[in-house]
């Protein structure tokens, strides 16, 4: 018996050599933005680094397959129908890996997270691989997102500083510091806009404002089924006070503080321009968003206005007192790996080998003292990764670092530092408005059974509730109140009940109640 067993070990062994002598290819896939003046998406200098240290290592060609970024659901649909999606593919939307799972179409990743993945299990830990797990089983691996902060209202405080006003804090003081801005003007402006806004389909809402108006006491399962994602969810109507955070906006709309085509600038691309030209006192966008390269506004607003200045304020104060700002849950992309692959397990040791920190380190950054200098443990960018073959076409380079969706350094401070660094010029600002955005975080509720309504429903929801919003905040004010009423029940009507039905279902399974 003795003899046998070991004669079964060597050609266990034997086996396990002969499958890593043979070459692979690993398909994964990546996002293509369209950035004017990148390279070569699938042979540039990140992914000869993949290929000569994961793939020479392993005896594997890794072959980057180009999803467009505005269209990389339908394209994933299209290959998931056809079995030719990538080894390793990702998506953003829950729903769409839930449908998926729902049709069979993944593979079940537990075992070889298990035999491959101990890197990787201990990088993303519990807390962000259950948002991977499906009827009990690992079905996706979620990346990491290290910024759970998702936005800030930004103020023009030259303007304030010009009027001797101070920084709004209340929901009514900012009110009244967009009126003293349209009627004072302190931009000499034509055509001041106090309060820009622009109503995007794709993320139809009000930012924070119904942060202002929710009752501070919602109970456990309200929050669980009325505000069901963050401020971009469009499954609001339910939401406690939002009725109220509509008619505020319709008070700014009749009162001539918000952008007048707000309703038809459905990129956001005209109020980034007004914004640029020092038309607009205060607006809400992404934590960042002033300070990034893409659009430039802030220094687009400097070169056209000297001396502007925008600052992240917090003036949506609740009934007690308190900022709430809902946030980003703390996983990024869902990676998810077809069940007609044939290399699961080397996807998993790829996503392993990826969770290295010196491998997240260089993804992130490049070669120290090429790309990068560390400074205080901090590396901060020299300028070559903007254009040519380093060209990363996204902050941190996460399209190629897919498990980090964000800068990660292993320590948040060092994050903040040098998530800040990635602001040349702007590092103290950057700073500050993540401290801003941080105060009140609080993240979605956790949903172990996905909605597999709001799955098929997702898309025409969103669309009718950009509608509604038009709608609602043109309308004349002793109109909302019904028009709100009728508006609500045509979008339950159109599967806004099946929604929050499977939401108060999934929510008492979930909790046993």
């Amino acid at each position: 018996m003795g003899c046998q067993s070991t004669a079964s070990n060597d050609k266990q062994k034997s086996d396990k050599t002969e499958k890593t002598t043979e070459h692979r290819t690993l398909t994964v896939e990546v996002f293509d933005r369209g950035q004017p003046g990148q390279p070569d998406l699938n042979d540039n200098y990140w992914t000869r680094y993949i290929n000569d240290n994961f793939g020479k290592e392993n005896n594997v060609t890794v072959k980057f397959v180009t999803v467009p970024r505005s269209e990389e659901v339908d394209k994933l649909n299209v290959l998931m129908a056809s079995n030719q999606a990538p080894d390793i593919s990702f998506t953003y939307n829950q729903g769409v890996v839930y449908n998926y799972v729902k049709q069979g179409g993944l593979a079940d990743l537990g075992p070889a997270l298990e035999q491959y993945g101990s890197t990787l299990t201990n990088y993303l830990g519990d807390e962000v691989l259950k948002y991977g797990k499906f009827d009990g089983k690992q079905f996706a691996i979620p990346g990491k997102r290290t910024v759970l902060i998702a936005n800030n209202t930004f103020i023009r405080k030259d303007w304030l500083d010009k009027l001797g006003l101070p920084v709004p804090k209340t929901p009514e003081e900012f009110f009244d510091t967009m009126v003293a801005f349209k009627e004072k003007n302190p931009g000499d402006v034509q055509g001041v806009i106090p309060y820009g806004y622009a109503l995007q389909p794709a993320y139809p809402g009000l930012g924070y404002i119904p942060e202002a108006f929710k009752p501070s006491n919602l109970s456990e399962e309200e929050f669980a089924t009325t505000q069901t994602l963050n401020m971009f969810s469009n499954s609001n109507w339910n939401l406690p006070g939002y009725k109220d955070a509509v008619k505020y906006m319709n008070k700014m709309y009749h009162a001539g503080l918000i952008s007048p085509g707000f309703g038809t600038d459905k990129d956001g691309k005209q109020l980034d321009a007004d914004i640029s030209n020092g038309k607009v006192g205060a607006f809400q966008t992404n934590w960042d968003g002033p300070y990034r390269t893409s659009p430039g506004t802030l220094t687009n607003l400097k070169n056209n206005v000297p001396g502007a200045e925008l600052i992240p304020i917090d003036p949506w104060a609740n009934d007690a007192g308190e900022y709430p700002k809902a946030g980003y849950a703390p996983n990024g992309m869902y990676i998810i790996i077809p069940k007609s692959s044939k290399n699961v397990d080397l996807a998993i040791q790829y996503l392993n080998w990826m969770a290295d920190p010196e491998v997240t380190l260089f993804l992130q950054n490049g070669k120290e003292g090429e790309d990068y200098n560390m400074v205080n443990g901090v590396p901060v960018q020299t300028g070559t990764t903007t254009s040519g073959d380093k060209m990363m076409t996204v902050a941190n380079n996460l399209d190629y670092d897919i498990l980090s969706n964000g800068i990660e350094l292993g320590d948040p401070e060092k994050n903040a530092a040098a998530i800040s660094a990635g602001y040349p010029g702007f590092e103290e600002q950057v700073e500050n408005a993540l401290k801003v955005g941080s105060v009140g975080y609080y993240a979605p509720y956790y949903h172990s059974i996905p909605n597999s309504a709001d799955a098929k429903n997702n898309a025409q929801l969103t669309s009718l509730s950009a509608q509604m919003l038009a709608k609602l905040i043109a309308a004349k004010p002793a109109d909302v109140d019904s028009l709100y009423k009728s508006l609500v029940q045509q979008y339950m009507d159109q599967g806004g009940q099946e929604v929050y039905d499977e939401y108060v279902k999934n929510y008492k399974e979930q909790n046993n109640k």
